[in-house]
């Protein structure tokens, strides 16, 4: 049987401690009910006495949210911990966060203190959070660089004080993952009562071992790990809450440990986050950066192509994303041309095929990125199949204080037939036309437009990826006028579906 890990996302609370990611309610709402469908155990919510719209933000949240423990931190100071509790009055499981510094340099020079003294007011605090909620955490702040005889006996004691979880952060980052894993059993053998409490891990990213060093805290006996979304926080961030997750999925026959995550909202979550703190993901990050399945060298993409398990350790779909994207460069090979050929609708002899491959490798010298624009200009559009769907007449109205409506004729296999719709924008519009033409039930997955060259005289280059019936189709359109392209660039992928009868 394998045990359960319990995932703490602290996104809304150590995630939006960085500058410039604050967000307003109603956005941590949205991003509270993101995590409640991704499957998180607990949200932590805030640090309610530190401002009046974190107390709020609590308050909310716990109205919000039906399933996950809502938990509020505090410092271990009465006020702290009185405020926390009444932002958590609606919670239909509330937790208060509570704690203090352990290491040296906290004791010494931030809290001017004694150890002595430490263990008296954790365990007040602890005690004075018990009279509220009986679900209560401790943490012990900088336990990375505690010592392990003391800390044993600060979450002994913080323990029989009633703590039902403890948390060891690795505030500073700077523990090494073999050390921290050391710590953590340490206390499972060393801490008296430590069965009555989960262990839980708040590594940080400053060195670049928070993941590593969650992981080794997991592997040593920790039952609950604290992370954000795209590992965002404080300086270098926290651990990301994706990557612990997929390690513990793909590497689940060696550490037989699950979690609740629903890992298909992952990709979603991510994004979500990422657009309403303003905060872009790095295009390598582990699992939902934009690369964390591309593939550019052409031995890699012969490989993916052949079997994906040859160069992916995950499925991409596992965690939300459609597919891997196989990405054309002067590295590229044979096979991957040949399937972006595919995708756009050109088939070719293998004698042919190697022409044109030699005219792309000229290109692909040139040009850092390759895209299907540049793919239909080099074969030339007179080898593209024949299109059975084609627009014959595109009319759009649009202006200040008017609603755009658009005008739309297609030649369908010789025949012609019009549609008038409008829409949000004069693109909108002309698609909702199209669509009353075309009766099938189309999702538009991505849609990009960029200039090919520059000026107001610009032509736009449209590509839209459209998902039918479970399946992917791309479509390519370029044009003086943007509504015409993303209307080509629409067709083209229709164009692309198997024909009903």
């Amino acid at each position: 049987m394998s045990d359960r890990l319990y995932i703490f996302d602290t996104t809304l609370r150590d995630g939006e401690q960085v500058p410039g990611c604050q967000l307003n309610t109603v956005e941590k709402i949205e991003v509270a009910k993101t995590l409640q469908e991704l499957g998180v155990d607990v949200i932590e919510a805030g640090f309610p006495i530190s401002s009046p719209g974190d107390f709020e933000s609590v308050v909310e949240l716990s109205k919000a949210v039906t399933w996950p423990t809502i938990c509020a931190l505090t410092r271990a100071v009465e006020k702290d911990i009185d405020v926390a509790a009444e932002s958590l009055k609606y919670a239909k499981k509330g937790r208060i966060h509570t704690g203090i510094g352990t290491s040296d340099f906290h004791i010494y020079h931030k809290l001017h203190s004694n150890p002595d003294a430490i263990i008296e007011r954790a365990v007040a605090a602890v005690k004075y959070a018990k009279k509220y909620v009986e679900d209560v955490e401790f943490y012990a702040e900088d336990a990375g660089r505690t010592d392990n005889v003391y800390l044993a006996k600060v979450i002994e004691a913080v323990i029989k004080a009633g703590a039902t979880v403890v948390n060891i952060p690795d505030t500073t980052g700077y523990t090494l993952p073999n050390e921290f894993g050391e710590k953590i059993k340490f206390l499972t053998e060393n801490v008296k009562g430590i069965h009555n409490a989960i262990i839980s891990t708040h590594c940080h990213n400053d060195l670049g071992m928070a993941t590593a060093n969650t992981v080794s805290g997991i592997m040593n006996g920790a039952r609950q790990a604290e992370v954000t979304i795209n590992g965002i926080g404080e300086r270098a961030g926290n651990t990301s809450l994706e990557e612990v997750v997929m390690i513990l999925k793909s590497r689940y026959q060696t550490l037989n440990i699950e979690t609740g995550i629903n890992t298909k909202k992952i990709y979603g979550a991510s994004r979500l986050v990422s657009t309403l703190m303003n905060m872009p993901v790095q295009p390598n990050k582990a699992v939902v950066g934009r690369n964390a399945f591309a593939h550019s060298s052409g031995i890699h993409q012969d490989g993916v192509l052949k079997n994906r398990e040859n160069y992916e350790i995950m499925d991409p779909g596992d965690v939300g994303i459609n597919e891997s994207a196989i990405l054309l460069t002067a590295r590229s090979g044979r096979a991957a041309l040949k399937h972006r050929l595919e995708l756009l609708g050109f088939e070719f002899s293998k004698e042919k095929l190697n022409e044109i491959y030699e005219e792309f490798l000229l290109l692909a010298d040139k040009k850092k990125d390759i895209r299907d624009d540049d793919i239909a200009l080099l074969v030339g559009d007179a080898t593209r199949k024949e299109r059975r769907i084609k627009l014959n007449y595109l009319q759009v109205v649009t202006g200040k204080d008017l609603k755009p409506m658009a005008n739309v004729t297609l030649d369908i296999a010789g025949e012609k037939f019009t549609a008038t719709s409008s829409g949000n924008g004069p693109v909108d519009a002309a698609i909702k036309a199209v669509k009353q033409i075309i009766h099938r039930q189309i999702i538009i997955e991505e849609f990009l437009v960029q200039a090919i060259t520059r000026g107001s005289d610009d032509i736009g280059k449209v590509h839209m990826q459209i998902e039918y019936n479970k399946n992917i189709f791309h479509g390519f359109g370029a044009h003086t006028d943007i509504i015409t392209a993303s209307v080509e660039a629409y067709l083209d992928a229709i164009n692309k579906l198997p024909v009903t009868k």
